[in-house]
């Protein structure tokens, strides 16, 4: 049902009007899902369920949250957000966007190549126009999978991060080592062989962890395991330290 609403709502409205408009439409929604079986923690809305969408994940029927963001905001809240924060963020949830930019004593950045999410800018995360040493916190979630040269956006990362600064990391994972082939550029292929068709390897976390080390990062997986009540999936995120 949600997939055939949402079919509907695209072809009458277009994509940036439907994200301004977002919360009104999904606010309509949830009214469905309106129940005390579960809660979302980023809009705090009591569900009846989570909306299983593609590859099992549970997305909030108020807010749109996926698992990962929820997660994400779980670690944000307990760990990392901390009064006058500089926080630089890729192409983030709409929902987390929004909650970090109540929070008045931090700078949120958010920056966004696609469109499709909230933007203060459209950094190129393999040469940002930004400051060396400026940020102390990176949110870089589903990203470098998407990115070519990607040893170049993780010493641009490290660049404009202060020394101790934090970095939360988070991308697809598989067995064994990453698996990439700059041959295969057609976006069929680079779905079948990497599970999206914009995506340009799929990482294992050994391998993701090298290739971090080696461009000077202290880099910790850890792992998390699932959270029915607040729609939460066993999943692996990377802290990353600039030394």
């Amino acid at each position: 049902m949600y997939s055939f609403f949402k079919k509907i709502i695209y072809r009458f409205i277009n994509k940036q009007k439907l994200i301004k408009h977002e919360l009104f439409f999904r606010n309509i929604y949830a009214v469905l899902y309106s129940g005390n079986r579960h809660q979302c923690n980023i809009c705090s809305k009591k569900l009846s369920k989570f909306i299983t969408v593609h590859k099992h994940d549970l997305l909030c029927p108020r807010c749109g949250s996926l698992a990962r963001d929820r997660r994400l905001w779980k670690l944000l809240n307990d760990d990392f957000v901390n009064s006058g924060i500089n926080v630089l963020d890729f192409s983030p949830s709409r929902s987390l966007a929004r909650n970090m930019k109540k929070i008045k004593d931090i700078e949120y950045v958010c920056s966004d190549l696609s469109g499709n999410f909230i933007a203060d800018h459209q950094y190129d995360i393999t040469d940002l126009d930004i400051t060396a040493e400026y940020f102390d916190l990176i949110i870089c979630y589903h990203i470098l999978e998407h990115i070519e040269n990607d040893k170049k956006a993780m010493e641009e990362l490290y660049r404009i991060m202060k020394p101790g600064a934090k970095g939360l990391i988070q991308t697809p994972f598989k067995d064994g080592d990453i698996y990439e082939d700059s041959a295969i550029t057609s976006a069929m292929d680079r779905e079948v062989h990497f599970g999206q068709d914009d995506h340009v390897r799929i990482y294992s976390v050994s391998g993701l962890k090298q290739r971090l080390e080696d461009r000077g990062f202290i880099a910790e997986a850890r792992q998390f395991e699932k959270d029915i009540y607040n729609g939460l999936l066993e999943e692996t995120v990377f802290t990353i330290t600039k030394p």
